[in-house]
Formats: structure tokens, C-alpha cells, sequence
């Protein structure tokens, strides 16, 4: 193992070990601190990631990876209060789970702690550096983070950042680490756990990055492989909610994970509703790819292939079907889906509840976009990631999904019996 890479994780163990005892207040003041070194170092941190759009303009990056990728005042007020966010929530490390009495008077107790020390590998977005380092300290973790190339630049302005959250608080700088090289076989020793330091990894990117992840990985893995969503139109939709619904999910932002990539239109309202749909996707600038009911309802729609149903494009493209009932929707989102957030516009509130309780994904939605699927909406303040999984954590990780829990046993010299 490299010696840089294994003294990296050793420090991130030591410095794992502290803040697990840290006070809320503690950690509360850095990322308050954090917040404000955005603030101050605005121009500095959107300097270094135009270095990186420069980058990304010669390797001629798609331009939904360079929205990805790109930093704006906007947004970096949004890192920041984000951070703030995460300040106000209750802290999740220390809460009480369960507690009883056994008969001999033992009391046991199921109590939340820290994971421990958490590798988080990803692509293009500066903003996970700060949304995991933030969320990693609020949950009493150190943090390895390992950006992609596009964005290095960009990533090291903001560690900077939170460095100096960390140091005005009082906490070891190694609760929040960058590993210090773009070589990718720093990806592997991370991997392998970098000598037993790292306790969880968490990829965040495409669908080439976190497929080795899962295969590569000797310790676990919080990950979801793509983000396959759908918005199901039914046939007792709103057809005005419906049109509004489906262009937001689509394309508020065409390259997030939550972008609505198909959407599933009832046959039963497909002669009034489709066309609409369609057109509106087209005139802000969607191409669209549909079966032959679709391609007869509107001029340009290109005919989808078996392989569009399961696309994730992360682009101004979206696959288009027409289907039998939410029965056939449901079938479809199974068979093609990646159970990452599905959706169904419908007033029929029967019909809601047997998509929402039906439909096996991670989020599932009524009359609501797509892009909801995002840990700063649900309230988390931020998030590290959609888990798909179905084990530990599921849809967006916050704080309270990256904690584990211990038993506490108080016991006044019981003894078991022979």
C-alpha cells in the first residue's frame, strides 16, 4: 500500500475516534464556520472551478456534465446554507433507539454511534465535498473524499474551506481529509480499505464508477447503479398537472440522478394528454424517443429501442410509452426500472396508493416531480447519496443513515445462570 494512502487512513481513524465524542455544540460551530469560509471565499473557490470548466471545455465534456460540474454564486450560497442546515438538525449520534428490562433486571439499551471512518469516491460535483464533508461530521465520522479529476480544483478551494471550519471549532483537520492524488490507483487502496481504516464507501457518479465500486469493494458499500426514474400518467391525471409535472422532472436539471428518464402515459388518455406532453417536452428542447403510439401522436419523435426503456441519458432526452392502466406501468417500472424514484400523476387516490405501496423503489412519489429525489428537500439539509439498497439505508443518506447503532448493557452483577 502506498505509505501516503495508509498514513491518510490512519489519521482519518484517530480523528474518527475524537469526534465520535464530540459535542453537538462542537460540531454545530464548525460547520457554522464552514458556511461562513464559503461565504468569504466566494470568488476564490469559483476562480478555481473556472480551471476546471476550462478543462472541461478541452476534453469537450457533455454539457450535462458541465452543468454538473459548474459553480455559480448561486450555488455556492446554496453549499453554504446547506452546511446550515445540517447545523440545525437534531444530532443524530447518542439518541436512544429502544431501551427495556430484562426479567434479571438487566437494562439494555439501543443507542445510535458513529459508522467510523467513510471513503466517498465521485465525479464532476464540488458540491458533494462539501455536502459529505458537512453530513459526515454532523454524524461523528472522519471522511476520505476522492473527487474526480473534472473537479479538483474546485474541490480543493472548498476543503480549504471546511478546514478552517474545523480548525476555528477545535477538531482534528483529519476528520475531513482529500486524498492528495488524482492517480486512480488511490481509488483502489481506498477499496480495500486502506489497511482496515475505512469502514464504508460511498460512490457518487456514473454508472462506469460505481460498478467497479461494487465489484472492487472489500468493505460496504452505500451506492445505487443509475437513476432510471418515471413519471406514470394516468388516466385520472390532471392533464394541465400532469404537462407541468413531467417537464420539471424531465428537465429542471437534465444530468441529477432524479431526472425522469421515461415517462408512461394511460392509453386511456393518451388521445388528449399525449400530444401536449410531447410538444411541451420539444419546445424546451427534449428530444424525444417513443413507441409506435407515441411516434403517431407527434411529428419528430424518434422511434425507442429495447434499450432506451432501460437508458439513463442524464440528458435533454427522454424515452416515451404508452401503456394499460397502472397495472402495465407498474409491470414496466419492474422490469425496466433501477428503483431509484418513480412517480404517478393521478387523482385517484386508490390508484396512488397502490403505486406508492407497489412500486418497489427507493422513493416513490404522487403528483409530485421526480426531482424531489434529493436529501436538501426531505428535509436532511443535504445528502451524500440515493442508496437503492434495501439493507441499512434506503433513497436519500443523511445523517441519521450514516450512524449504526451499539447496545448498552447496565447490569448491578447479574451472572448467568449454569
Amino acid at each position: 500500500m502506498d505509505s501516503e494512502m495508509k498514513a491518510l487512513g490512519e489519521r482519518a481513524r484517530r480523528a474518527a475516534a475524537a469526534l465520535a465524542l464530540a459535542s453537538t455544540e462542537q460540531k454545530n460551530r464548525a460547520l457554522a464556520a464552514m458556511a461562513s469560509a464559503i461565504r468569504r471565499s466566494a470568488n476564490a473557490i469559483i476562480s478555481a472551478n473556472a480551471r476546471d470548466l476550462a478543462v472541461a471545455a478541452e476534453k469537450q465534456l457533455k454539457p450535462s456534465l458541465v452543468d454538473r460540474l459548474r459553480l455559480t454564486p448561486d450555488r455556492l450560497e446554496g453549499i453554504a446554507k446547506g452546511l446550515e442546515e445540517i447545523a440545525a438538525l437534531p444530532d443524530p449520534v447518542g439518541r436512544v433507539l429502544s431501551r427495556w428490562t430484562r426479567p434479571n433486571g438487566l437494562e439494555i439499551s439501543r443507542v445510535s454511534v458513529p459508522i467510523g471512518v467513510i471513503g466517498i469516491i465521485y465525479e464532476s460535483r464540488p458540491n458533494v465535498t462539501a455536502d459529505a464533508g458537512g453530513l459526515c461530521l454532523k454524524s461523528g465520522n472522519a471522511a476520505i473524499l476522492r473527487g474526480g479529476s473534472d473537479s479538483v480544483e474546485s474541490s480543493r478551494a472548498i476543503v480549504a474551506c471546511l478546514a478552517e471550519g474545523l480548525a476555528e471549532a477545535g477538531i482534528d483537520s483529519a476528520a475531513i481529509q482529500m486524498v492528495p492524488t488524482a492517480d486512480r490507483a488511490a481509488v483502489g487502496e481506498m477499496l480495500a480499505g486502506l489497511g482496515g481504516t475505512v469502514d464504508l464507501i460511498v460512490p457518487r457518479g456514473g454508472k462506469n464508477l460505481v460498478a467497479r465500486v461494487q465489484a472492487d469493494a472489500r468493505v460496504p458499500v452505500f451506492s445505487h447503479l443509475e437513476g432510471i426514474c418515471h413519471v406514470f400518467v394516468d388516466r385520472d391525471a390532471d392533464p394541465a398537472m400532469a404537462e407541468k409535472i413531467v417537464l420539471n422532472a424531465k428537465m429542471r436539471r437534465t444530468g441529477v440522478c432524479g431526472s425522469a428518464e421515461t415517462i408512461l402515459v394511460d392509453k386511456a388518455i393518451a388521445g388528449t394528454a399525449l400530444t401536449p406532453i410531447i410538444r411541451a417536452l420539444m419546445n424546451a428542447g427534449c428530444e424525444v424517443r417513443g413507441d409506435a403510439a407515441t411516434q403517431a401522436a407527434a411529428a419528430g419523435v424518434k422511434p425507442a429501442s429495447e434499450e432506451d426503456w432501460s437508458t439513463e441519458y442524464l440528458d435533454a432526452i427522454v424515452s416515451v410509452r404508452v401503456v394499460d392502466g397502472v397495472d402495465e406501468a407498474m409491470a414496466h417500472i419492474a422490469k425496466y426500472g433501477s428503483q431509484h424514484t418513480d412517480s404517478i400523476v393521478t387523482g385517484n387516490a386508490a390508484t396512488a396508493e397502490k403505486f406508492l405501496r407497489t412500486v418497489d423503489s427507493a422513493i416513490v412519489l404522487h403528483n409530485a416531480s421526480t426531482q424531489f429525489a434529493d436529501g436538501g428537500e426531505f428535509g436532511f439539509g443535504a445528502e451524500i447519496g440515493i442508496a437503492t439498497g434495501k439493507l441499512h439505508a434506503r433513497g436519500p443518506v443523511g445523517v441519521e443513515q450514516l450512524t449504526t447503532f451499539k447496545y448498552q448493557v447496565r447490569g448491578h452483577g447479574q451472572i448467568r445462570p449454569q
